[in-house]
């Protein structure tokens, strides 16, 4: 296979941002995930977890609650205002203030007519849902304290409200409160500590469950509005609650960063009666368990450990299969590293900044496995702070690192590099062409005289650069229907070809020689991560969420025959078990036949020229291989030649001097970074 030399690079001092507030859309399948910088976050359950859309956040108070209505999502946070989300564009939509204060809850009712959010002033606003916008309509009855937390009754009647020491059960029609719950304090307690419902269930049979500040789940009944059951679960706080759509399940999680399971089962076996029951407790967390969702097979929880835990519900699932894995998705499926492949240049992007890098240099060979001594080690170049209070969307650097672009939800910057030794300047681009106004994603062609940006509703722009003007060039508008926001953007080595994916599993290709569409790739029912045109045959390279791989010819607008080989014999079963997707593909310039690849933990190289792994041959075989005499060696190797990492690799990019630069990001320093587990919970207001 030959020998690479690898830059380790582990000064991508990269920190994910903890998990805010989750909600699940039982209908299509989508997670929306809020994290404490504001970001939003869109996962497809049904495409193996894949993160398939990010929304940016941008500086000031943060989102606490988030709530789906059919196809259309709504936040609220401290900032006291609602706002929608625009799905297909990834941005705020439009924005409403409930003027009642942070706001601490939203929930909707299960007709989707109205949504309800609980306010800092003790007012339950209710806002009427209607096409395009919503519109306040009344509100209930003023509370002397601040609501926490809010559930509809399924029927749209009722509507459960958590507060400072109690809970309050509203008329839907009249907005008047037709019960007060008094909670009970820990015991031995002092009746000066307040005790903050920080979640509240509404169920169909009336039963009202609520999770407090003193560690306890409590039941209560809903008509009478009396307790009906209490039990303690932790010495600090339960700070989520969730339940199963056939309400026979229940989740707690608490600030142990423990997840606690309830079960309603019958009191005596072939008896009707039914109670809930404790049942089982998951230690994925390290820290609070701020957000939990219960979905018919799974459990997912996240929180201030950064984590999105899906834990799966063995009694739900049948075993060793795809959705009996224990995932734990860290870091976004998308790359923050750009590299720059002429000139050794590193971009990282962070939410509120750049920074660009140089790569250090080695002395001398070595035998594999050996670290070479460097003779000038990495240096940061440039820290490039952005302007205004929206995050960072997309960055790129061209090839000859000579250009640098990032984008915002507001504006496109350009920037013009000249580094020589250690003089470093860097100018802006003051006449970006207006068109340019935002992008969701950026990257340069190979001869870095053009940017490409991908904007709103599957179009494409084409930018020309130069040392004296940037200009506009023209527009790649997207084929009829295709409307979902690109995530995935490849121009070729040559400079022929553009090919852009979106969410939607679409891909097209468009001719840049002729500037206009070339043709699109068959669509699959998975959504690609990652794809690559080979510089040579123009063969385009697709690995979807669900680990399948593709090679289309561009040429002769099909798949090719080892494609079809690979579909007709299947793909081995332990790489389709994989549960974290290729992020990213290159080749291998020496050998036409090599195809490199990794995701999170896995470096691949597949050679075409080899035979296919059949099911029941041994996958990751290279440690088997290497004991074994050079002429055997033949009988067992198969195309797949896998290196696993120990660490997370978050970027693997090949240089023109066949060096491979390797980005990873150590786990346990992320841990390490973490606050002290959060033990007596405050409001910031």
């Amino acid at each position: 296979m030959g020998e690479f030399k690898v830059h380790r690079v582990r000064f991508f001092d990269y920190m994910p941002s903890a998990v805010r507030a989750m909600a699940f859309n039982s209908r299509t399948e989508r997670l929306a995930v809020a994290r404490a910088d504001r970001t939003v976050e869109v996962f497809n359950f049904t495409d193996n977890y894949f993160q398939e859309k990010v929304i940016p956040g941008r500086d000031g108070a943060g989102i606490e609650t988030l709530c789906w209505v059919g196809h259309r999502l709504f936040s609220a946070g401290l900032s006291g205002e609602i706002t929608e989300y625009d799905l297909e564009n990834l941005q705020p939509m439009s924005t409403v203030d409930a003027y009642g204060g942070p706001i601490w809850s939203i929930s909707s009712n299960s007709k989707g007519t109205l949504l309800a959010v609980g306010c800092e002033d003790g007012t339950v606003k209710i806002f009427e849902i209607l096409e395009d916008r919503i519109q306040f309509q009344r509100n209930f009855d003023r509370q002397k304290s601040r609501i926490i937390s809010l559930s509809w009754h399924p029927s749209g009647t009722q509507l459960a409200a958590g507060m400072v020491d109690m809970i309050r059960i509203f008329d839907a029609e009249t907005g008047h409160s037709a019960h007060r719950l008094l909670v009970e304090r820990a015991l031995g307690a002092s009746k000066s500590r307040e005790v903050v419902v920080w979640s509240v269930i509404f169920l169909s049979d009336h039963t009202i469950i609520s999770g407090d500040s003193v560690g306890k789940v409590q039941l209560w009944d809903g008509i009478t509005g009396t307790l009906i059951k209490s039990h303690s679960v932790t010495k600090w706080d339960v700070l989520a609650l969730s339940v199963s759509q056939d309400e026979s399940s229940l989740i707690a999680g608490t600030s142990e960063g423990t997840v606690v399971q309830f079960q309603f089962l019958p009191c005596v076996i072939n008896k009707q009666d039914k109670d809930w029951v404790r049942t089982r407790t998951f230690k994925n967390h390290s820290h609070d368990v701020r957000a939990l969702v219960h979905t018919d097979f799974s459990v997912v929880s996240g929180g201030v450990d950064t984590q999105l835990v899906v834990r799966p519900l063995l009694d739900k699932v049948e075993k060793n299969t795809q959705e009996s894995a224990l995932r734990k998705i860290i870091f976004p499926h998308k790359s923050l590293v750009c590299c720059a492949k002429k000139s050794g240049l590193l971009l990282f992007q962070f939410s509120d900044h750049l920074e660009l890098w140089r790569l250090g240099e080695s002395d001398g060979n070595g035998r594999p496995g050996e670290s070479l001594p460097l003779k000038r080690k990495p240096e940061k170049l440039i820290h490039l702070k952005r302007k205004g209070e929206n995050h960072v969307w997309c960055s790129t650097l061209s090839p000859c690192g000579e250009w640098l672009a990032y984008s915002t939800v507001s504006r496109v910057c350009l920037y013009r590099l000249q580094i020589h030794d250690n003089n470093i300047r860097i100018t802006k681009v003051s006449k970006v062409p207006k068109i340019l106004h935002l992008a969701q994603q950026l990257c340069f062609s190979s001869d870095s005289s053009k940017l490409f940006a991908s904007c709103s509703h599957s179009s494409v722009i084409v930018v020309s650069l130069s040392q004296s003007e940037c200009k506009y060039v023209c527009t790649f508008k997207p084929q009829p229907g295709s409307r979902h926001p690109i995530h995935l953007l490849h121009p070729s080595d040559d400079g022929k070809w553009l090919v852009a994916a979106n969410t939607g599993g679409e891909v097209h290709v468009y001719n840049l020689q002729k500037l206009k569409f070339h043709c699109t790739v068959p669509v699959y029912s998975s959504c690609p991560t990652a794809l690559a045109l080979h510089p040579t045959t123009s063969n385009l390279i697709i690995v979807h969420a669900d680990q399948q791989i593709f090679e289309f010819s561009l040429v002769q607008k099909e798949y090719t025959e080892w494609s079809r080989k690979l579909q007709k014999q299947g793909l081995h079963p332990l790489w389709v078990q994989r549960d974290t997707p290729i992020t990213h593909i290159t080749f291998n310039p020496k050998n036409s036949a090599h195809i490199l690849l990794h995701d999170m933990f896995m470096f691949c190289i597949i050679d075409k020229s080899l035979p296919l792994p059949e099911a029941k041959s041994q996958l990751s075989n290279q440690m088997t291989l290497r004991s074994l005499p050079e002429s055997d060696r033949i009988r067992y190797s198969h195309s797949f030649k896998i290196c696993k990492s120990f660490q997370p690799l978050l970027s693997l990019t090949l240089l023109e001097d066949q060096s491979i630069v390797a980005v990873e990001r150590p786990l346990r320093d992320i841990q390490s970074r973490l606050p002290a587990p959060v033990r007596q919970k405050k409001f910031a207001t």
